[in-house]
């Protein structure tokens, strides 16, 4: 059985990247008012706290658009930009499909649910087109080598 890799294609991250291009403007215009407006020496702590706070939301972001799984005979190894993890196909209780309704509209992910922990979101399967045909055959995919693994 060969690896397959889960992620997102190039068209994919390149719609993200400009997705996260408009939200850094909007961050960096946000602080240069800030720091505009900041007009006592103590205020400029907000100003240094929102700036860590944008540079965190970016690089989440950018983590997000080049994260990758692997999946192999053994289990699925995670990466993204700053962590690598396995988990054994043993370990996982199940695949699921969730929806999440912020105020920028409706976000569907796949999420590897482990056997007595906490869930982990899947890198490169986030959405929000409504009928995602790649994001189908991802959950597809991920369900298929998860049962022959299994041997169920």
């Amino acid at each position: 059985m060969t690896d397959v890799w889960i992620g997102f294609n190039a068209a994919d991250r390149r719609r993200y990247w400009w997705r996260n291009g408009i939200v850094t403007l909007a961050l960096a215009a946000v602080m240069v008012a800030m720091s505009l407006t900041a007009r006592r020496p103590g205020g400029w702590w907000l100003v240094g706290v929102f700036g860590v706070f944008s540079v965190a939301v970016v690089l989440n972001a950018i983590s997000s658009i080049y994260g990758r799984v692997r999946l192999t005979a053994t289990g699925l190894e995670f990466r993204t930009l700053f962590s690598r993890r396995s988990i054994p196909w043993n370990k996982v209780a199940g695949i699921e499909r969730r929806q999440r309704v912020p105020r920028s509209g409706i976000w569907w992910d796949l999420r590897i649910v482990r056997v007595g922990k906490r869930s982990l979101t899947i890198p490169g399967t986030f959405t929000n087109r409504m009928m995602d045909a790649e994001l189908e055959w991802k959950q597809a995919v991920i369900q298929e080598r998860w049962s022959l693994a299994i041997g169920g």
